[in-house]
């Protein structure tokens, strides 16, 4: 537990410092764009977020390092790999001018990175008519690749809400600690809780006031390692179903296709351009803001809408815990959980707000 609670105060203590002394770098790291279809605050808030995850994240390193932990030379190496896509967050956090296509790029490279200094490929999805081809290193290098950058980028989409990414992180690394910990994988184990108490330590910060923002640099970082913790879980350790990974990540993974499908074939718009019709924005205005009226703040609203998002996030979470090495169940909990989003998202946006949902914002 020394990794978790020294990587917590070295990321609360550093996003601290960003925040206290934001009017010296405010021009360069300060998101002023108070207009768009998720912006909320009514001044310019620092968006770096991920740098304070960032220093927790290497100063674990150097605990493992003083410790003589074994596993702080692969650990390293995780760090390492998990640069470019780091650095290509923070590029757009500072020049906001960095691009969908260069993030996702150089996550892909951090994924390849990966794959050479961690042996982190897709060698398995329990599906029998696909694994032979994953015998075949290029099919599993690209779906590898894939996988990972795609991970990276939903956990970038859903960061719209005070609190909304950090805890949904939490709960999904939450849940791969507990299996890492069952198998007695020390590195896998280390990775998570030191990632674990970074994202708590920049979320006493962000939730709920949003003193600061965890940035395309925190988000695509936090969604990287996920990422990469989730394949490797698989690669390292035959008993672990392919698909508890696959159940764990399914809210954000599910509501960045969901998101394509809806922009693409629905809306005749390109996948890359935001929009205010993601499910937690239509559980802002048609839940959240319907429930505090005018009287309520954007501020108060903002936050209340990531616990409902939470919530659902529970809904696949917990039942991947229970059955982490139980194919059938978790491939009908994935499909049931796809099908309850389509129904609640489609409920909402027709404005029939599920009998549950009334009665908790009307409480």
């Amino acid at each position: 537990m020394q990794v978790l609670l020294l990587s917590f105060l070295a990321s609360l203590f550093a996003t601290l410092v960003i925040i206290r002394y934001q009017h010296l770098h405010s021009h360069l790291t300060g998101d002023h764009a108070l207009e768009g279809a998720q912006k909320f605050h009514a001044h310019a808030v620092p968006r770096v977020g991920g740098l304070g995850v960032a220093l927790g994240l290497g100063c674990a390193a150097v605990l493992l390092l003083f410790k003589h932990d074994h596993t702080v030379t692969i650990y390293l190496y995780l760090l390492i790999a998990a640069c470019p896509a780091f650095l290509g967050g923070l590029i757009e956090d500072i020049s906001k001018h960095g691009g969908i296509i260069i993030r996702l790029g150089l996550t892909m490279i951090s994924a390849l990175l990966g794959y050479f200094f961690l042996d982190a490929s897709l060698i398995r999805l329990d599906i029998p008519w696909i694994d032979p081809m994953l015998s075949l290193w290029p099919i599993a290098l690209l779906l590898t690749i894939l996988a990972v950058a795609g991970v990276a980028n939903a956990i970038n989409i859903i960061d719209g809400f005070n609190g909304l990414a950090s805890m949904v992180s939490i709960m999904i690394l939450g849940a791969m600690a507990y299996v890492s910990h069952l198998l007695g994988d020390h590195f896998l184990w280390n990775a998570c809780i030191s990632t674990i108490g970074c994202l708590l330590g920049f979320f006493v910060w962000n939730f709920p006031r949003g003193l600061i923002f965890l940035g395309d640099s925190g988000a695509y970082l936090i969604g990287f390692l996920i990422g990469e913790i989730a394949v490797l879980l698989v690669a390292r350790h035959p008993e672990v179903s392919a698909w508890f990974p696959l159940l764990v990540v399914i809210y954000p993974v599910f509501e960045t296709i969901f998101s394509i499908y809806r922009k693409r074939f629905l809306r005749g718009m390109s996948p890359a351009v935001p929009d205010g019709l993601h499910l937690h924005m239509l559980v802002f205005k048609r839940l959240v803001r319907w429930a505090a009226g005018h009287s309520g703040s954007l501020r108060s609203a903002n936050a209340a809408t990531s616990p409902y998002l939470w919530l659902l996030c529970s809904f696949s979470v917990i039942p991947a815990v229970l059955f982490w090495n139980n194919t059938l169940v978790l491939m009908a909990m994935t499909a049931a959980f796809c099908s309850v989003y389509v129904h609640l998202y489609w409920r909402i946006v027709n404005f029939r707000k599920p009998r549950l949902l009334k009665k908790r914002i009307t409480q």
